[in-house]
């Protein structure tokens, strides 16, 4: 898998600008939401939902913002009764794949500017539906490096389901398939009181790169914003990555 450096490059969510902080929120809030209205409101009986709370909570999401989400669905609002999770892929800027990660309410609406953002930067959808195949889904942990011994974690780890684990960047990574996720994570709280992970969620991992300039990685980024900036997108994932400083 791709080091800890390139997979924050994969992310841009910049969480210290407010503004972007604020907008992740309201997104896994929605996430939040759906997965209440679908499973129920209890996180020990409804997976979805716990693991929609670990990604709030390694997001910095406030506790009172997830239970305000839950409270919502206890409520009998009717916020997620429509909306429904879409995926779309594509390639642009030379040969670099994008995954878009969508909850939305209106897929005409979602269609059209799916279309309209891609023509824009002259890159060319894929299928709909369909994860392009130097993609995989895996379940991801990273934990800072200097609060556990790092063979107690790494052995513990690989003895719970992880599939591959990094110490980089001053950070443990942990990658499990997405079925063993959550226990996984259980086993971490119980075993190490883990109280903050810096990730923990059910994801999109490339399996292969491509290397980029300077430039050609900031038309990237731009591009990722507009993406992000739609309320209807949850989550943008690509396989470019920058050496340049």
């Amino acid at each position: 898998m791709s080091g800890h450096s390139k997979w924050a490059t994969t992310k841009h969510h910049k969480a210290a600008q407010d503004a972007k902080r604020s907008q992740i929120f309201q997104k896994i809030s929605k996430e939040i939401i759906v997965a209440a209205t679908l499973g129920g409101p209890d996180p020990d009986s409804n997976p979805s939902l716990k693991l929609a709370i670990a990604k709030a909570k390694s997001k910095s999401m406030p506790k009172a913002n997830i239970e305000k989400a839950i409270a919502k669905v206890a409520g009998g609002s009717k916020e997620a009764a429509n909306f429904q999770s879409y995926l779309y892929s594509g390639t642009g800027f030379g040969g670099v794949t994008f995954v878009v990660e969508c909850l939305c309410d209106n897929f005409n609406r979602l269609s059209s500017n799916i279309k309209h953002y891609f023509n824009k930067a002259n890159a060319t959808l894929g299928k709909q539906g369909v994860l392009p195949y130097v993609f995989e889904q895996k379940g991801i942990i990273e934990v800072d490096n200097s609060t556990i011994n790092e063979e107690d974690i790494m052995f513990f780890s690989l003895d719970n389901g992880a599939s591959d684990f990094k110490n980089e960047d001053e950070v443990y990574t942990i990658i499990t398939e997405p079925s063993s996720f959550q226990q996984l994570k259980n086993a971490l709280d119980k075993e190490f009181k883990i109280e903050n992970y810096n990730t923990a969620e059910v994801t999109y991992l490339p399996t292969s790169e491509i290397e980029v300039n300077k430039e050609k990685m900031e038309q990237i980024e731009k591009f990722v914003d507009l993406l992000e900036d739609d309320e209807d997108i949850q989550e943008v994932f690509h396989n470019a990555y920058c050496e340049e400083e």
